[in-house]
């Protein structure tokens, strides 16, 4: 998940807790303040009816101008001890003109006139349906949660979608840098403090890949090339030995194992070096190609090679595919995918190349599947065969990474399928 996405449901996720304690608060204060006015008003008109009431004057009679409704009984001395002098509450009254009954607040007083007479007075007015309200509430609250979900989050992403600028600049940078490639440096057009130490901390890490990668390619290649004359020197030794030297039949054997083992050796060296050279642009030169007909001399070669296994291979090949391409590097690639299958395939088995579209198909049998991750790493080798330096894929990726070219792996049907791709 991106992290402005991230951000967002985490603020949707803390906005919904904070709207609904918003929402409880706003609730019981409204439910104080209607209730402070309300008491407000009755106290005046209790207070109207204590004084008219003390003083003898005319009461004021029901629903006169207003929406109050009060009752006067007289109690008892032990009845106003037990009871408190002042006291609200909210109660259901019954209003006879709608023949139903509304929330009422509720004043309660208790009086004494100059006799000593003790009265209980009760004023009442009607008020809100606090279900209604808190209904009203709970619907407000929903489309005010939504508003503002809508309103901080979209002002949210934009402001931290302009603000990461850099850090997206960045990271499409990363995207595109290639090791052992030229690139442009890292973009570092920013005031933020924190993102140009990032960059420059993202460039210093690269130029140091950059320089242990070029260290790397010319310590193989000085190593390849300085090996080619000792080696030769070796061989040439041997093959004095196995003419002149009178040696018997056993460490004649021996010899010949060792000439083996050194023939190995050089067509490693060879393959390094030649790693080497294509990681270090060395093959500028491009030219028309002809992949079939390659393929077709490829397929001739190996079946002489390997005609003691007789391994059928089938061609599926259009009558020409030009590519532009060094004209060694794509010998390359074609022989080792095609040695491959050879290598690796067992007697009598069947191995299938085809062209179509713009897609070389090389696919040989097989019991299970390679390890797709790291089929193309230099040395990988699923199973060890007599031959194998374990750099042949590795060199058909090299040179497929060298012309942006697509190279994969999969396994079906019992056979492992490489592909190679050209771009239009």
């Amino acid at each position: 998940m991106k992290l402005i996405y991230r951000i967002s449901l985490r603020l949707s996720l803390v906005l919904l807790p904070l709207i609904a304690l918003w929402a409880v608060v706003f609730y019981f204060t409204m439910v104080d303040e209607i209730n402070d006015e309300v008491d407000d008003a009755l106290e005046d008109y209790s207070e109207l009816i204590v004084i008219r009431m003390l003083s003898g004057e005319l009461l004021p009679r029901m629903n006169e101008g207003s929406n109050n409704s009060y009752t006067i009984a007289p109690v008892d001395e032990n009845y106003a001890a037990a009871h408190p002098g002042i006291d609200y509450y909210d109660a259901e009254v019954y209003i006879p003109e709608k023949e139903e009954t509304e929330p009422a607040r509720f004043l309660v007083t208790i009086f004494q006139d100059g006799n000593g007479q003790f009265y209980e007075l009760k004023v009442a007015t009607p008020t809100f349906e606090k279900d209604e309200l808190l209904e009203t509430i709970l619907w407000w609250v929903v489309w005010l949660y939504l508003l503002l979900l809508i309103t901080v989050v979209g002002t949210t992403m934009w402001i931290f979608h302009n603000s990461m600028r850099p850090l997206y600049a960045l990271l499409h940078w990363l995207d595109g840098y290639v090791p052992g490639h030229k690139t442009v440096p890292v973009p570092n057009n920013t005031s933020i403090t924190e993102f140009r130490r990032l960059n420059t901390a993202a460039q210093q890490a690269v130029d140091r890949s950059e320089e242990l990668l070029e260290q790397q390619k010319q310590f193989i290649g000085n190593a390849s090339h300085e090996l080619q004359t000792p080696l030769a020197v070796l061989g040439g030794r041997m093959e004095y030995m196995l003419d002149h030297a009178g040696l018997d039949e056993q460490t004649m054997g021996e010899v010949i194992q060792m000439q083996r083992t050194l023939g190995h050796i050089v067509r490693l060296n060879k393959t390094l070096l030649l790693l080497a050279k294509i990681d270090n642009g060395q093959f500028p030169e491009n030219t028309d190609v002809d992949i079939s007909a390659m393929i077709r001399e490829q397929k001739e070669l190996y079946d002489d090679i390997y005609e003691e296994r007789d391994i059928r291979c089938d061609m599926h090949l259009t009558g020409s595919f030009l590519v532009r391409m060094n004209e060694s590097l794509a010998s390359v690639l074609v022989s080792n995918l095609i040695r491959n299958a050879y290598v690796h395939s067992e007697a009598g088995a069947r191995i299938d190349i085809r062209i179509e579209g713009r897609t070389l198909t090389v696919s040989n049998d097989g019991v299970t599947p390679l390890d797709g991750k790291h089929i193309f790493e230099r040395f990988y080798q699923g199973s060890k065969r007599e031959g194998s330096t374990g750099l042949g894929l590795a060199l058909v990726k090299a040179v497929a990474d060298s012309y942006g070219l697509c190279v994969g792996y999969r396994f079906g049907e019992e056979q492992h399928i490489f592909s190679v791709e050209w771009p239009q």
